[in-house]
């Protein structure tokens, strides 16, 4: 079965996700600077969820392209990926608007964890449909990247109960450590790119 759409779809939901998400960002009704002041915790939680949707739409993108096929599990895997992606605006929304508060930071995280998890399932999903001996197989390894971030959610959860900053510094850390894709991949893609271009992939 091929990607195309696969890829196309995915990435189309990711960019509702991000207009929905932009939308729940109110214009305020001052002219002043101190009309913004309230916005500050709104656009903080836009910001990380912006930069997180970027991360996952990325590298959703390098792991399908070194994807020679797809099957159904690989489709449910997927949708399961943007079944929590799509809550993201909902718990910004919440997060930013209440500043921070503990709940919705917390559940912020709960999210965040489950779409690791998730996309953590698509990836072993298809490695499993393309093989042990595929390139997506080779270039993951050990994956310590994807091993490390439920972890760090794992521990902003509760931080967010102890103060609220504990976990928004542990989003941003684990969204810092994925802003840059596997060299990796990067380094699989590009002979394919140069043969496709060529006419002989």
């Amino acid at each position: 079965m091929g990607k195309g759409r696969l890829e196309a779809f995915s990435d189309g939901v990711i960019a509702i996700i991000i207009t929905i998400m932009v939308l729940e960002m109110k214009v305020p009704h001052g002219t002043d600077l101190a009309a913004l002041r309230p916005l500050v915790p709104v656009f903080l939680s836009y910001v990380l969820s912006f930069v997180y949707l970027g991360i996952y739409w990325n590298n959703h993108h390098h792991m399908l392209q070194v994807t020679q096929r797809v099957d159904g599990g690989v489709l449910w895997a997927n949708l399961h990926l943007l079944f929590w992606l799509s809550l993201v605006p909902f718990v910004t929304g919440w997060m930013g608007e209440n500043h921070f508060a503990a709940l919705p930071t917390a559940l912020y995280g709960v999210v965040l964890l489950m779409a690791a998890i998730a996309y953590y399932i698509l990836q072993l999903r298809i490695i499993t449909c393309n093989g042990r001996e595929s390139v997506l197989a080779k270039v993951v390894g050990a994956d310590y990247k994807g091993k490390l971030s439920p972890v760090l959610y794992m521990l902003a959860i509760p931080a967010a109960f102890v103060h609220e900053w504990i976990a928004y510094t542990l989003y941003a850390l684990v969204a810092l450590v994925w802003l840059i894709p596997d060299p990796r991949i990067e380094r699989a893609v590009t002979p394919r790119v140069k043969r496709e271009a060529v006419g002989e992939g």
